[in-house]
């Protein structure tokens, strides 16, 4: 099946899912709403089209520093793999360099690549951090996702103020207490510094 194929069947099944919930996808207006979908969802799944080493496009540098680097507050969008209802928030990543640092877009950019695919939240934050440690084997990695699923804030039992939050950590931020809690610090303070 080419691309396009599988883009005619996405807005085929758009058009029977608007059928079976009681529309009519001949009205004005849905009537473009099968390819709306269609593109919509080839921009949401997006991530499974890109690999690590793409996204890092060079961008990984020799450096000396051996102190904490933390990129905080990405906002990350996903759907959830087990409703396909969105569920959204923000990531923390810190690493602790060992002769390799990665340009700070770059975070996002990972960030963006693990979310924009069917998921969970607990899969992310490890894919992040693994992919982290992948690119620099630095001496630790850390990863913080908070979010908010409206999987469970619209529909079963709505509790819409509620937020998940996940971590991983790797390397030094798992071994010593205090690195971690630096790097838990950092991401609490309003500019993450002490």
């Amino acid at each position: 099946m080419t691309v396009m194929d599988k883009r005619h069947s996405l807005a085929d099944l758009t058009r029977h899912w608007l059928e079976t919930i009681g529309e009519d996808p001949n009205r004005e207006g849905l009537l473009k709403t099968p390819e709306r979908v269609e593109k919509a969802w080839e921009f949401l799944t997006g991530g499974y089209q890109q690999s690590l080493f793409e996204v890092a496009n060079d961008a990984v540098f020799q450096a000396e520093g051996s102190e904490m680097v933390v990129v905080k507050d990405i906002e990350f969008y996903s759907m959830c793999e087990h409703h396909m209802l969105p569920f959204f928030g923000r990531a923390h990543i810190g690493y602790i360099p060992n002769e390799k640092i990665l340009g700070l877009s770059k975070f996002a950019r990972i960030t963006d690549m693990f979310s924009r695919r069917l998921q969970v939240q607990e899969r992310i934050t490890t894919q992040i951090a693994e992919a982290v440690q992948e690119l620099l084997q630095p001496q630790g990695v850390g990863v913080v996702l908070e979010g908010i699923h409206l999987c469970m804030a619209m529909r079963g039992v709505q509790k819409q103020q509620s937020s998940t939050t996940t971590s991983s950590m790797l390397g030094v931020f798992r071994e010593d207490a205090r690195t971690r809690a630096e790097f838990i610090q950092a991401i609490q303070s309003r500019f993450g510094v002490h």
